[in-house]
């Protein structure tokens, strides 16, 4: 069996060595900064082994450290994927303001500033890593992540029950505290009856019985219901055509916690029962 391979780039601060860890504790063999032209010498290695079965998962992290080697990351990824192996690229992203407060707190220079400020050192690094960025199967925006929920989102997409095939994640999420970056779709449920006003709701959540039911008793739900399954069933077998390995839907709601909450669950289940590998994630239902 062929091993499978996760290529972990983005931009420096941007959470690679977080991810590396959630890796490793997967069972990925993790290689940082290992220079491109000996990934394939890795890879045989492995196979050679005749002392067990091997390793399956390999992760290496690739970024600007590579220097004379980056440019020949994107043709190794596609001689890889030409021998059958299955080559995922895992794209980190941060907004410009967070990496440089990021800077500021670990007192570290960026190692592209060349003498100029840390925005001028991200600026030259995205315009270097523009050609994976684009080349990527995943790209995760970690401004907003702590380290546990980048954790948590790395073992739901290469954990021992991720699968071949497209794997769709619907989100919940509360409007107050902003958009979800890692959404490819997002559907905005504010418009129906709210539980909060009810008396003895509030402080629940779209996880409980009355709550669940009392969102979804709504006729407008129903006819809400309704459209995202068409959705589905139109959208996502395009998604899968195009190779797509991750879609990510997010549901939103005031709070993003009861309305969101119950319509994600309730989609969830739909497109379950269409045979879609389909997990869900609640960002906001603990916030007070």
């Amino acid at each position: 069996m062929l091993p499978k391979v996760v290529v972990v780039t983005g931009l420096s601060g941007s959470g690679k060595s977080t991810v590396v860890k959630a890796l490793e504790d997967l069972g990925f063999f993790c290689i940082d900064n290992l220079p491109v032209p000996l990934f394939p010498k890795v890879l045989e290695l492995t196979h050679q082994n005749k002392s067990g079965p091997g390793i399956q998962n390999f992760a290496f992290v690739v970024d600007t450290r590579e220097r004379t080697f980056l440019h020949e990351a994107e043709p190794m990824i596609a001689q890889l994927r030409a021998e059958g192996m299955k080559v995922e690229v895992l794209f980190l992203d941060t907004d410009d303001e967070r990496l440089i407060q990021r800077y500021s707190e670990t007192r570290r220079p960026h190692p592209l500033s060349e003498g100029g400020t840390v925005r001028d050192g991200i600026k030259r690094e995205r315009e270097l890593l523009m050609g994976l960025r684009d080349q990527a199967d995943l790209v995760i925006d970690t401004s907003a992540h702590t380290v546990h929920t980048l954790k948590a989102l790395v073992g739901e997409h290469f954990g021992e029950k991720s699968v071949i095939g497209l794997q769709i994640t619907v989100l919940s999420f509360g409007f107050k505290y902003g958009l979800p970056p890692e959404c490819d779709l997002v559907f905005d449920v504010r418009f129906l009856p709210n539980p909060y006003f009810v008396e003895g709701m509030r402080e629940k959540t779209g996880l409980q019985t009355d709550v669940r039911d009392y969102v979804l008793g709504a006729p407008e739900t129903a006819t809400v219901l309704q459209l995202l399954r068409q959705v589905g069933e139109t959208l996502l077998p395009l998604y899968e055509r195009e190779g797509k390995a991750y879609l990510t839907v997010g549901i939103g709601c005031t709070g993003g916690k009861h309305r969101s909450v119950a319509l994600t669950e309730a989609i969830a289940a739909r497109w379950r029962g269409r045979g879609w590998n389909v997990q869900t994630r609640h960002r906001d239902v603990e916030r007070k």
